[in-house]
C-alpha cells in the first residue's frame, strides 16, 4: 500500500502573510513540517498556490506541486495535489495523509498512529483524537470535540461540549465521562478522497464550520485513532512565530 503525506501550504494569510516561509531557527516553517513527515514516510509533498513556496521547497531538496488558489479547504487542495503528484512524479497514492502546514513541531509518530488505521481494509477516512485533559478544553469553542461509536468511528464532531452530561454538575463532568478532542490531521483512501470533494457543503458543516460533518452526513465513516501524543504548536500570528523561535533557541 502506497501512503503519501501532502502538506497544504497557502501563501496568503491575513494574520501572517507568507506563513509557510516564515523562518524558525534557520529554516522556513514548511521545511520543519516536511522533515518531520519524512521521518515516517518515504513520499512527502507540499501542495501550494505560490511559486515562491515551490522554489523554497525544492531548494531544501523537497518535492512540491502547484494547485489552485481557490480551494476552500486542505482536503480540496490534497485531492488536486494527488492528481498533480502522479503527473509530475509518477507516484500513485493509495492513501493520502493531510498534514497541517502550520505546525512545525509536528511529531512523526502521529503519522504512524494514523497509518496503522489503514491496516483495516474497511477504513475510508481516518483522523486522530485525544482524551481531553481538563474541563476548559471540553468547554472551549476552539477545541473540537468528538463522540465515538463502539467501532471507534466519529458519530459527531462539535465545538460544543459533547456529550452533555444531564443531571451532573459541570464541575464534575471530567470524573464521570471521558471526553475526546479532535486533532487536525486526516488521512483518506485516494478513491474516497475523490468522492468527498465532490460533495456539496452540508447543513451541519455550515452550522459548525467543520468539513468532516459533510462526510458523515453523506455516509462516509470517519475512523478515529486515540493517540497519546499532544497536538503541537500552531503558528497563526507573529507572536506564535516569536514563541517558536524561542523554543528552538532553548533546545
Amino acid at each position: 500500500m502506497n501512503i503519501i503525506a501532502i502538506i497544504p501550504s497557502r501563501y496568503s494569510s491575513s494574520r501572517l502573510p507568507g506563513k509557510p516561509l516564515a523562518i524558525i531557527g534557520n529554516k522556513p516553517m514548511v521545511q520543519w513540517v516536511y522533515e518531520n513527515c519524512k521521518k515516517g514516510l518515504d513520499h512527502v509533498f507540499v501542495a501550494t498556490d505560490d511559486q515562491r513556496i515551490i522554489d523554497a521547497v525544492e531548494e531544501f531538496g523537497g518535492k512540491a506541486v502547484m494547485t489552485s488558489e481557490n480551494h476552500s479547504s486542505g482536503t480540496d487542495r490534497c485531492a488536486e495535489a494527488a492528481v498533480n503528484i502522479e503527473k509530475k512524479y509518477g507516484i500513485k497514492a493509495d492513501v493520502v495523509i493531510n498534514v497541517q502546514g502550520d505546525e512545525p513541531f509536528f511529531e512523526s509518530a502521529q503519522i504512524d498512529d494514523i497509518k496503522a488505521c489503514f491496516d483495516n481494509p474497511d477504513t475510508q477516512i481516518a483522523t486522530l483524537v485525544q482524551e481531553a485533559k481538563d474541563l476548559d478544553q471540553v468547554l472551549s469553542q476552539s477545541e473540537v470535540k468528538v463522540v465515538l461509536n463502539n467501532w471507534g468511528e466519529g458519530v459527531y464532531f462539535s465545538r460544543s461540549p459533547i456529550p452533555f452530561l444531564h443531571n451532573i454538575a459541570q464541575k464534575d463532568w471530567m470524573t464521570h465521562h471521558t471526553f475526546y478532542r479532535h486533532l487536525g490531521i486526516y488521512a483518506y483512501r485516494t478513491d474516497i478522497l475523490k468522492e468527498i470533494v465532490k460533495l456539496n457543503r452540508s447543513s451541519l458543516e455550515i452550522a459548525e464550520s467543520l468539513e468532516q460533518l459533510r462526510w458523515i452526513e453523506n455516509g462516509f465513516p470517519v475512523s478515529c485513532v486515540i493517540t497519546e501524543l499532544d497536538e503541537t504548536m500552531c503558528i497563526d500570528t507573529k507572536e506564535d512565530l516569536k514563541k517558536a523561535n524561542e523554543m528552538v533557541k532553548g533546545k
